[in-house]
């Protein structure tokens, strides 16, 4: 079940489901912006699956806003995002990802899973380094 929010009786929970689409909902009504992306995969049955994948757009206050998520189970994928022409002074972001991929919230303990503030994006020059942690969906801030 991919509920959004749990209820019973007067108690109310959000769910993993809930917070994905909070972090990515920095990406309606704003502009897309293309990207490149390369990395490892995955083979299942005639599938072949990216273990990274990455969404960038733009606001109408000029924020650039930058999700990636990383299906491996085990390892941290390090992303590194070239923002040539793009200045930015400050990257913010916030992840959700958890010690196991079975984890979810319940009515007895509610905030099991729930967005953190992530600090492992590096800027250095025009080149953006994020270390993305294993099962794990991040969403990055850039702004002037």
């Amino acid at each position: 079940l991919q509920a959004m929010v749990l209820t019973k009786g007067k108690t109310m929970i959000l769910t993993p489901t809930y917070y994905v689409f909070k972090m990515y909902r920095v990406h309606q009504d704003a502009t897309f912006l293309p990207l490149d992306l390369t990395c490892d995969s995955i083979k299942a049955d005639n599938y072949t699956i990216p273990l990274v994948s990455a969404t960038a757009s733009k606001d109408s206050k000029g924020v650039i806003h930058i999700s990636l998520s990383n299906i491996d189970l085990k390892n941290t994928k390090e992303v590194i995002i070239n923002l040539s022409g793009i200045h930015t002074k400050r990257i913010s972001g916030e992840i959700l990802t958890s010690k196991n991929i079975s984890d979810h919230n319940t009515f007895e303990n509610p905030n099991t899973l729930m967005p953190k503030i992530f600090n492992d994006a590096k800027l250095n020059k025009e080149v953006l380094t994020v270390k993305l942690p294993s099962k794990s969906i991040v969403t990055l801030t850039l702004q002037n």
